[in-house]
């Protein structure tokens, strides 16, 4: 395999040349230079670089996998692989009308439940709140959870989605993938599905990557 080319923070990119600028850039006299370690990205249109690692920081509309951390009167509080604990109101998470003082909602959410939802408002001071009110929004009942490096997650899902799909009919597994570096893995041949994955996650810089995963999974 070749490996692409990884550059340190600092290290010098390409002009600008009226390029858009992507993440992990910055712009000095019109020479562009990488923020961080990661794997640079430059095309005609667009310079930017991948983190190779990195924390999760969350951004609005980003769809994450959590799990249910305290049950509050109001709603829960979730942990999301994050610096951030989220709040998930219950008007955010149900539909029907709640008398929070008779109704016990640990019937709908408990301790140790694992969701998926969508990150719907995120303060200047980090303050999180998830909602689960669309139709991909769910809770995720059994399965296995994996965690990956966060930037890692559209590799993992590969170019219009088929990486994640060739996974999924190669292990006959149910998988979701959080943007938040979770990875929730529910079926047939789980073990085979975290190997490929977690290859991913290692490899992602290297090319031919597509090839390796599918004769593993041929295997």
């Amino acid at each position: 395999m070749k490996t692409r080319t990884i550059v340190i923070p600092g290290e010098y990119l390409d002009e600008k040349r009226g390029r858009k600028l992507g993440s992990g850039t910055y712009e000095e006299n019109d020479k562009v230079y990488s923020t961080f370690l990661g794997i640079a990205r430059i095309s005609e249109n667009e310079l930017s670089v991948v983190p190779l690692s990195g924390t999760y920081l969350p951004k609005l509309g980003d769809r994450v996998i959590a799990t249910i951390d305290e049950v509050e009167i109001s709603g829960w509080f979730i942990e999301m692989n994050s610096p951030y604990s989220a709040f998930l109101p219950i008007a955010e998470a149900v539909d029907e009308f709640v008398d929070l003082q008779r109704t016990d909602i640990t019937r709908y959410f408990d301790i140790g439940d694992i969701i998926f939802g969508r990150i719907s408002r995120v303060t200047r001071n980090k303050n999180v709140q998830l909602s689960m009110r669309d139709f991909e929004s769910r809770k995720l009942k059994g399965g296995i959870v994996i965690k990956v490096t966060p930037s890692k997650i559209p590799r993992i899902i590969g170019k219009e989605g088929s990486m994640i799909m060739m996974i999924k009919e190669k292990t006959k597994c149910e998988i979701v993938t959080g943007q938040n570096g979770l990875v929730w893995i529910r079926g047939e041949d789980k073990q085979k599905a975290i190997e490929a994955i977690l290859t991913i996650d290692r490899e992602s810089h290297m090319t031919g990557l597509t090839e390796k995963i599918e004769k593993m999974l041929g295997e």
